[in-house]
């Protein structure tokens, strides 16, 4: 079980990591929250190491807003822990919002949680 503290610790390091999308900020927030042998596994299907991440995100275009809904945490082990989660990305106006199943998983080394693993699947039903 995870406490609250790190529940909500996970869950502002998931906001920051939306608001940096939003503000063209990703790269640097990812490249350094995520640990050196992370993996991103998109929903396109694309599996992405650290490296590749923060060079996609260097051109990636922003995010205008989000939400986070349906938070769930899982512990993983003593330092590890797991966030799950609907995210919902609204980029401009006319396109339509990406809402996916997220899950983050985290490990605490030298005292600060990092990413370590994250996963996103498109929900089932949603417009995009």
């Amino acid at each position: 079980m995870v406490d609250q503290d790190v529940k909500q610790t996970l869950l502002d390091l998931e906001r920051q990591g939306w608001d940096s999308l939003c503000d063209s900020t990703g790269d640097v927030f990812y490249g350094n929250l995520m640990t050196e042998d992370a993996l991103m596994v998109l929903a396109n299907g694309a599996v992405m190491d650290r490296p590749t991440v923060v060079a996609a995100l260097r051109q990636s275009p922003a995010w205008r807003a989000y939400e986070i809904t349906d938070v769930q945490t899982i512990g993983t082990g003593p330092d590890s822990a797991g966030l799950v989660y609907v995210g919902t990305g609204y980029r401009e106006a006319a396109e339509p919002e990406f809402v996916g199943l997220m899950s983050s998983v985290y490990v605490r080394r030298d005292g600060r949680w990092r990413l370590a693993l994250y996963q996103q699947t498109p929900k089932v039903g949603a417009t995009s």
